[in-house]
């Protein structure tokens, strides 16, 4: 069966099942309002290191342990690592996943990383060359900051329209029906485990630039990649957003999101019924003062982990399009005028 769909989508002849996740977050992350379903809270952002790349590593480090510990496996029984963070050459998961010795991909889409990790893996177990893949990502509020605007002790304001990088990581271990299947053999904590949802399709996303430059507002930045690859998914599978209990982007915040229900209305789809962001659910916007929303890798991974998977386990929703956003900028690019370019990439998950 042919499993290509239209112009940039996949629909899997069998779809790859999500064996299990983990999720580890900061101080911060763990006071909002999703603080309770998160794996691990650390006690402090610095997680026991000296650096915020090394604590960014140690994240990524920790959600991988703890997602294969969920699922019973080692790292023997993994094929391949898909990971990458938002640091200079993705020094947080070169850093932090070299113990676990596993073949490695390196990904980078900037906070579109979680879903064009899960994307990829899914692609590589659909077409035969893994029976098993974990897919990770990061992102770290302090290590960005410096990376990306200023260091902290700079003491920088921040406007209204900027986000709140998240601190945390969220890794998942993807698989066959097969490696589904002999998970399922197994107990974890005194209950046979069970695979947490499955990965039907996919809608990979375009480079999208509007030739706005404003770090300070991503989620505006963001949004036209996000209406491109919704329009094109909806074209490709011939669906609807009725079609999805819920379509939830990544890391748009309150400015971006109402920028792409704009942009979606223009193109002749209502989406405001279906629409969720990560950033806008992970904190509490008025006591915890983050302005627009939260943002980074972490943030639509740790939000899946803990939070949409579970609601799709507990059969609240059924079928959901998963849409991480991702602003392509470097420092170097801001340095020199350029705008920021956007992506968006697309991954239904449905319940089981």
């Amino acid at each position: 069966m042919k499993q290509k769909l239209g112009k940039s989508s996949i629909r899997l002849e069998e779809p790859v099942y999500i064996l299990g996740s983990g999720s580890v977050v900061g101080t911060k992350e763990g006071q909002g309002p999703l603080g309770l379903l998160f794996d691990q809270v650390g006690e402090d952002d610095m997680f026991g290191c000296s650096t915020w790349e090394d604590a960014e590593s140690s994240l990524q480090k920790s959600a991988v342990s703890l997602a294969l510990e969920k699922t019973g496996l080692e790292s023997e029984d993994i094929s391949y690592l898909f990971a990458g963070d938002l640091l200079g050459q993705s020094i947080a998961t070169s850093f932090g996943l070299s113990t676990f010795q596993i073949p490695l991909f390196g990904v980078y889409g900037a906070c579109s990383t979680c879903g064009e990790s899960l994307a990829l893996g899914a692609m590589a177990i659909a077409g035969g060359y893994a029976d098993r893949v974990v897919c990770v990502t990061s992102s770290h509020f302090g290590s960005a900051e410096k990376e990306f605007r200023f260091p902290l002790e700079y003491g920088n304001q921040r406007p209204l329209s900027a986000t709140w990088t998240v601190t945390g990581s969220g890794a998942f271990v993807l698989g066959n029906r097969e490696a589904m299947e002999s998970m399922k053999k197994t107990e974890w904590e005194g209950k046979r485990r069970r695979p947490r949802a499955r990965i039907s399709g996919m809608t990979v996303g375009k480079i999208v630039d509007y030739g706005l430059k404003d770090s300070m507002n991503m989620g505006a930045c963001m949004a036209p990649a996000a209406a491109s690859t919704l329009k094109q998914h909806f074209s490709d599978f011939g669906c609807q957003p009725d079609d999805y209990d819920k379509i939830i982007t990544g890391d748009l915040g309150k400015v971006g999101q109402k920028v792409l229900l704009d942009f979606m209305r223009d193109r002749g789809f209502d989406i405001s019924c279906q629409h969720m962001d990560c950033g806008i659910e992970i904190y509490d916007g008025e006591s915890q003062d983050t302005h627009a929303g939260g943002s980074g890798c972490g943030c639509s991974a740790v939000t899946l982990s803990a939070y949409i998977l579970k609601q799709l386990e507990e059969g609240n929703w059924k079928k959901v399009l998963f849409l991480p956003t991702g602003a392509l900028l470097s420092k170097t690019s801001f340095n020199e005028g350029k705008s920021v370019p956007g992506i968006a990439h697309g991954v239904v998950i449905e319940a089981i």
